[in-house]
């Protein structure tokens, strides 16, 4: 079992920035796989960054990076827009799965115009 947290969310101006970090507890951390996903009212989930990839709606204003010292990936967030408001939520699956199989509870954030 994997128990990840997150936290840093919050209210920020368009054109700010936020760190979000999320933090494991369990078994050994860097044998998973960490991705970020979000999910904004009324809109499914969808998949934000793992390390290497992006959405598209991402690439250049978001980073990902991930600290196994530290049991924690975190996702760094630039330029933040509106349609950047979502509950964010960080998530852990083995390699060789294609499904994330471990959630957190996710952490809100609001970009305001």
């Amino acid at each position: 079992q994997v128990q990840l947290v997150e936290s840093g969310g919050g209210l920020v101006q368009a054109g700010g920035s936020l760190r979000l970090s999320c933090a494991a507890s369990g078994r050994t951390f860097s044998s998973y796989t960490m991705g970020w996903f979000r999910q904004a009212p009324g809109k499914e989930r969808e998949f934000v960054a793992r390390i290497g990839w992006y959405a598209d709606s991402v690439k250049g204003r978001f980073s990902i990076s991930r600290d196994n010292a530290k049991s924690t990936v975190y996702l760094q967030m630039n330029s933040l827009k509106p349609e950047d408001t979502a509950v964010y939520y960080c998530a852990a699956r083995l390699p060789s799965s294609g499904l994330y199989s471990y959630w957190g509870q996710g952490t809100q954030v609001t970009v305001s115009s």
